[in-house]
């Protein structure tokens, strides 16, 4: 079977956040001050915390976008959405109008407020939220909708994300990322997006149907039982459990031909993986592979290949030179 543990090894470093690690806490921190500067915020218990793939350390390269959970404790109930979301692109676009071009840099969105940082290459989503009535979760505004709130527990998510990681002996969180980077090669900017196979991938482990021995092994498991969950999605109308709030399920903005698009690209890579992982041929299986992982945020390849073979898969031939000092082991028989 070909583990390559080695070349997986590499291909997680390949798809590693890399120097926005530094520059994502960094626009993180600029946001959050600008917001506990603002009297009427402080006055509502503004209390802002990072959340998204880059909190939970499953993001890929590159991160594109920081998500900003500022908690308002103190939100009077009748401050709707459409005022607090007003709130905060009154104090955002203050601090972050325009870059060095001119360009604006604040855009209001359904649920949040995007800011823009040119200099790091990335934006930050501000995301209000206020308790909800049980007293251990939160409410965001409703996409779409001029005062509905949704319930939601985004840092829930993260503790989650760690206690299946340490039941799994470190494999959860790479496995998330080799997924994601998958879903980056298969479908590339078109929806769904990374969130969506992360709780399906999160569904998979809890499932007790994803298991292995090293990287290769929880990839392809992983892989397999996700492409069920999204055939079943999509095929079945079985929805995707939200783990941090009981009865509820994720929504997405995805078409039917995004979504059917989907179903059959995870179906045939798990197909993929299962065969790679089963070959005796190493340099076969990294092709197939690399295929699945495609090229990260720098476009670089993920996957390499071995040692001793070529990009298309076949073996290198050796080469004696005039004067070598050591020949390839033969069969020692002499004519």
């Amino acid at each position: 079977m070909a583990h390559l543990k080695q070349q997986f090894k590499d291909a997680l470093s390949s798809i590693e956040p890399g120097k926005d690690k530094a520059n994502a806490p960094e626009a993180h921190q600029l946001v959050r001050r600008a917001l506990e500067a603002d009297p009427k915020l402080v006055e509502y218990g503004v209390d802002p915390v990072l959340i998204g793939s880059y909190k939970r350390n499953v993001s890929i390269k590159r991160v594109k976008d920081v998500d900003v959970f500022v908690r308002l404790p103190e939100l009077p109930s009748d401050v709707t959405s459409k005022d607090i979301l007003d709130r905060f692109f009154t104090v955002l676009h203050k601090e972050f109008s325009t870059d060095e071009e001119g360009h604006r840099r604040t855009k209001r969105q359904d649920r949040s407020l995007q800011i823009s940082f040119p200099d790091y290459d990335l934006y930050v989503d501000a995301v209000p939220a206020r308790p909800h009535w049980d007293g251990k979760t939160w409410e965001i505004p409703q996409k779409g909708t001029e005062n509905k709130w949704i319930q939601t527990n985004p840092e829930s998510l993260t503790t989650l994300s760690t206690e299946m990681n340490t039941r799994h002996s470190e494999f959860y969180v790479p496995t998330v990322k080799l997924l994601r980077q998958t879903r980056r090669a298969l479908l590339g900017g078109a929806k769904p997006g990374g969130f969506f196979i992360e709780l399906a991938t999160y569904q998979a482990f809890k499932s007790g149907s994803v298991w292995g021995n090293d990287h290769a092994e929880y990839y392809v498991s992983a892989l397999e039982e996700v492409a069920k969950i999204v055939n079943n999605f999509v095929l079945l109308g079985i929805p995707i459990t939200d783990p941090t709030v009981p009865g509820q399920s994720i929504r997405i903005r995805a078409t039917e031909e995004e979504l059917n698009k989907a179903a059959t690209r995870f179906t045939d890579a798990a197909s993929t993986a299962r065969a790679a992982l089963e070959d005796e041929d190493e340099g076969k299986a990294a092709t197939e592979f690399r295929k699945l992982l495609g090229k990260n945020g720098d476009n670089e390849t993920v996957f390499p290949m071995p040692p001793g073979f070529n990009e298309d898969g076949t073996k290198r031939s050796t080469i004696i030179s005039a004067g070598a000092r050591t020949v390839p082991a033969g069969t020692r028989t002499f004519g």
